[in-house]
């Protein structure tokens, strides 16, 4: 926010903050007895994901900045598993996510690119 670093201005980064702010938006909408289980889950993921992405982009070693990528997009995966009992329990239709599942899919085809990137 104040650093005005390069990963800013990745499109990645765009990405992933985007779908921090629905999963914290969907988890609005969810009933107050998730607060401790699936609110708490998905907004840690979430949070995750985005910051993950910040501190690899910051690290000078390739190897280094794979590995926060890795971590990123394994908590993308969490986010869409979530949703899927999000759905299984009824607390939102799948139509109603579907504008997360196009965050989650371009965000984990994003990170899988800087994650295969050759150095």
């Amino acid at each position: 926010m104040f650093l005005k670093l390069a990963h800013t201005n990745m499109e990645m980064y765009k990405y992933s903050q985007s779908l921090t702010l629905e999963v914290y938006k969907i988890t609005k909408e969810l009933p107050e007895s998730e607060k401790f289980n699936l609110i708490s889950q998905l907004r840690r993921a979430a949070l995750s994901v985005h910051l993950n992405l910040a501190e690899g982009s910051s690290r000078k070693s390739e190897l280094e900045k794979k590995r926060y990528y890795e971590i990123a997009r394994g908590s993308v995966v969490e986010i869409d598993a979530a949703l899927d009992i999000i759905v299984g329990l009824e607390f939102a239709r799948k139509e109603r996510l579907s504008n997360h599942g196009e965050f989650i899919v371009t965000t984990f085809r994003l990170l899988s690119g800087l994650i295969d990137k050759k150095e």
